[in-house]
């Protein structure tokens, strides 16, 4: 028999290392509904599949409560698995027999003791789930009493060869962590409600003894199906080699502006005022890079799905087309339902199992919406960006700032982040509000340091050539004061220098 007991969940057997540790007790903690029983039902499952003798001693539910949850999420319960509904003897429900003596006593205490060692003896399982500890501390009245009670217990497992899970809703009045200290590990589960949106869960690993593990809070989500954990990133571990080669846009002029192109594992920063075209640019991109032979995966924070074809259709970008013959995954996220953590994971699995080498994300400011009340979005941005770029993919961030023109700010400083940063701007010449283009960052090499206006028609991005004569593009209101004859005009949209 393996030296670990998997829990059947992937993610929570990776921030385990490797899951629970055989012939040792072990605790998983959380208030309640944080989906502590559908872990214990998904681990004792598992073993059962793999034809281990399970046991769920439960105290708080019961046994047509338990298999009406894993019901509820696709789970049937093998014979494997045997439900011991521990309950109170007759006598206790008989209101002519209660009397004060059978709560004060060792009565109820020791005779729950003793039901739970000889359903073990009976069944010989070698995975345990006991639920829950509360019962058991409501029973032993005293934390002295309740101390003695949890070290019995672990005796008694640990003479037994089985690997235990006890569970604990957290309800008692004060934080007892008498069982911390005598179990061999403890996974505490949260649930948080933000202002808006639906609940956010996630768990962290306080103790392993002897053991490595993945620190931290990892995000997780309850589903049809059971528990999905997204570990948090970690981009030292995914380094790979790749050659840095430039890659083009697919606008001559563009590349110009970029010294050549962006660099292979690198990402770039699409920022500028709403409407200045940061989402085509992006998708400039991914339009370059399937004409390369690869793929590419958008991940869509603000703009509905069906808008967008059709406004990318009307450009000569046909999205719909490129998604049905499988050269990008296009994705439209809710932020109000969607924690940072699986939001990090579905790109991933986008990376790994659909090879995608041209990642955008649209925009910073819908993602930051998904972590509204967290306090970590540059470490969760410098994570997945790291990850990324080791995995030799592009990636492209638009960040729409607030204001069209004046002083405009962004929501979030994220530019040193990124290797390259593409500065969109509106001015105003001759009667007409035009778009430039200026590149203020590139780490990866020289680049102009020009600004070019641009043009978007019914075939897509036109640059032109260097604007010498501006003035203020940097304070956002950028002036022209240059002659008419070096501003675009219309018979630059046939596509000629595209």
């Amino acid at each position: 028999m393996e030296t670990k007991a998997l829990t059947g969940i992937e993610g929570l057997d990776d921030v385990l290392s490797g899951g629970f540790t055989r012939r040792h007790v072990f605790l998983l903690e959380g208030s309640p509904g944080t989906g502590k029983t559908t872990i214990a039902l998904q681990f004792l499952k598992h073993g059962a599949d793999r034809g281990e003798k399970c046991l769920y001693i439960t105290l708080s539910e019961t046994e047509d409560e338990l298999r009406d949850t894993a019901f509820s999420h696709g789970m049937e319960l093998p014979p494997e698995i045997e439900i011991f509904e521990l309950v109170p003897p007759e006598s206790l429900l008989d209101a002519d027999q209660q009397q004060s003596l059978l709560y004060s006593s060792d009565l109820e205490l020791g005779e729950t003791t003793k039901m739970i060692f000889e359903a073990f003896e009976r069944l010989q399982p070698s995975l345990v789930v006991l639920d829950s500890l509360s019962e058991i501390r409501l029973l032993a009245q005293s934390s002295l009493r309740y101390r003695r009670q949890i070290l019995a217990l672990k005796h008694f497992f640990s003479k037994s060869g089985a690997t235990v899970l006890l569970l604990d809703d957290m309800t008692a009045e004060t934080m007892d962590k008498t069982v911390h200290s005598v179990v061999h590990g403890v996974v505490h589960l949260e649930q948080m409600a933000p202002n808006y949106g639906s609940e956010r869960r996630r768990l962290r690993i306080v103790k392993y003894r002897g053991q490595a593990f993945r620190g931290g809070y990892h995000d997780f989500t309850i589903k049809t199906g059971g528990v999905e954990v997204f570990p948090r990133l970690r981009a030292l571990e995914h380094r790979t080699t790749f050659e840095r080669t430039p890659l083009g846009s697919g606008i001559p002029r563009m590349d110009e502006l970029l010294g050549g192109g962006i660099e292979r594992g690198s990402s770039t920063l699409l920022i500028g005022p709403a409407g200045t075209g940061k989402s085509l640019f992006a998708l400039q991109f991914v339009n370059a890079a399937v004409k390369r032979g690869e793929r590419a995966a958008i991940f869509l924070f603000d703009e509905e799905l069906g808008l967008l074809f059709s406004r990318t259709k009307a450009l000569g970008l046909d999205l719909e087309e490129l998604r049905e013959r499988g050269a990008i995954h296009i994705e439209q996220l809710d932020a109000a339902e969607l924690s940072p953590g699986e939001f990090a994971q579905r790109v991933r699995d986008r990376v790994a199992s659909f090879d995608a080498k041209t990642v955008v994300i649209d925009s910073i400011n819908g993602y930051q919406a998904s972590m509204a009340e967290e306090n970590a979005l540059i470490l969760h941005m410098h994570e997945l960006l790291q990850y990324l770029n080791r995995q030799g993919s592009n990636t492209y961030l638009t960040v729409a700032q607030h204001g069209l023109v004046g002083d405009m700010k962004s929501p979030v400083d994220v530019t040193y982040l990124a290797d390259t940063v593409i500065l969109l701007r509106y001015f105003e010449a001759m009667g007409r509000i035009r778009r430039a283009v200026s590149v203020i960052k590139k780490r990866t090499g020289p680049h102009e340091d020009t600004i070019r206006e641009f043009r978007i028609s019914n075939v897509g991005l036109t640059v032109g050539e260097p604007l010498s004569r501006f003035q203020g593009i940097l304070r956002g209101v950028p002036a022209f004061v240059g002659e008419q004859q070096s501003l675009m005009t219309l018979k630059d949209d046939g596509g000629t220098h595209s």
